[in-house]
């Protein structure tokens, strides 16, 4: 994966002018009452590839939310933080608690005026719990679950669920039987999003 460096001394007129447009959407939006045409207008102008069925609850704090691509039927609570000058792809059904930080961009250690920059994916029905962090470059895979308050350095697998700092693999999510209704569910069964079918 490239990493791409960018200096913001050296930022264009047209760079600088977009920032400010999103900085005052940004305000605008976090403060809008929610469940508004007025709110939901404010939403897509921020995120204008934003899937249907998707949501976003406020306060929210993007820099170059531009770079931001939201699949549909996304949840994003409260409170979370997109650095996004590296991309940031959240798939469907993706499930993103409050507190929650994607950073796509670091600073060069010795030029800090440069950032670095390495995309983040959140996979297909994936759940990043309360107050994880995902740094750069790292890929959530499909259906898998970070646990709350993680710190995630390194790609997590597809059906998998990784906790702590550094995230480390727990352990497998089995495949819900079918994906049918059922009076067997024991104590171990990981309920994932709004469907646990993965639609």
């Amino acid at each position: 994966m490239k990493e791409i460096r960018i200096d913001v001394t050296k930022q264009t007129a047209e760079e600088l002018a977009l920032a400010d447009t999103h900085a005052r959407l940004l305000f605008e939006f976090n403060h809008t009452m929610p469940a508004t045409p007025e709110y939901d207008a404010l939403m897509h102008r921020i995120f204008p590839s934003m899937g249907e069925g998707s949501r976003i609850a406020t306060p929210l704090t993007a820099v170059r939310p531009h770079m931001v691509n939201i699949g549909r039927n996304v949840v994003v609570m409260p409170c979370c933080l997109m650095m996004s000058a590296g991309g940031i792809t959240i798939a469907d059904g993706a499930m993103i608690a409050a507190n929650v930080q994607l950073i796509s961009n670091n600073h060069d250690l010795y030029e800090r005026q440069i950032i670095t920059c390495r995309p983040v994916y959140i996979g297909r029905n994936a759940w990043i719990g309360a107050g994880a962090t995902i740094l750069p470059g790292v890929t959530v895979g499909d259906n898998a679950v970070v646990g709350a308050g993680s710190v995630v350095t390194r790609d997590v697998e597809a059906d998998t669920i990784v906790a702590g700092n550094p995230a480390r693999f727990i352990r497998r999510i089995d495949p819900h039987p079918e994906c049918s209704a059922t009076d067997d569910i024991d104590d171990t069964t990981v309920q994932l999003g709004l469907d646990s079918c993965g639609d």
